[in-house]
């Protein structure tokens, strides 16, 4: 399904580096607010830093896909040296799709994580790319993604039936 992820975690700060490998994933494209750091706080940087540093070590590149700016992104990220993708345009998956090719990987070794099914979970699907739900790391969203939220109960509504979405420390089939 487009929207099923699948995987969940609760928090991409508990991906495990030898289960990516296990899984083959040489590259994590993730979504920025919510799921790296919270939308509005800047303090969850040092952890994103720490979390890309053990990625980096293990052989598997971050890659941040945002659907905001350039200017946003890179006044976040730049200072860490991580590498992105501004105004991504998920759910399309073309920049996902771009990126990968970039970097010379096939669609089974890129991971999409993200806290959003309408953007994050369908852009990785419709790129083939494994994907990963992950509870967003607060509560409140930015305006316009209040408006996803909405429908992504909706979603979750229909998810639920068939299959229960549940967020555990570990990775677990979505």
């Amino acid at each position: 399904m487009l929207f099923r992820p699948k995987y969940t975690i609760d928090t991409i700060y508990h991906l495990n580096v030898a289960q990516l490998q296990e899984l083959g994933i040489k590259a994590v494209f993730s979504d920025l607010d919510n799921t790296l750091l919270a939308w509005n706080e800047f303090e969850t940087a040092k952890k994103m830093d720490q979390f890309n540093q053990v990625l980096a070590q293990a052989g598997i590149k971050l890659v941040v896909i945002s659907n905001n700016n350039a200017q946003r992104v890179g006044k976040v990220l730049d200072p860490y040296h991580i590498s992105f993708v501004a105004k991504s345009k998920k759910p399309l998956p073309f920049a996902l799709t771009k990126k990968r090719q970039e970097l010379e990987l096939q669609p089974e070794e890129v991971m999409m994580v993200g806290d959003q099914l309408i953007t994050d979970i369908q852009a990785g699907n419709l790129a083939g790319v494994e994907t990963v739900l992950v509870e967003p790391l607060i509560e409140t969203d930015k305006w316009n993604t209040r408006i996803n939220r909405f429908f992504e109960k909706i979603i979750f509504f229909f998810l639920a039936l068939s299959h229960r979405v549940t967020f555990k420390e570990t990775l677990k089939n979505g």
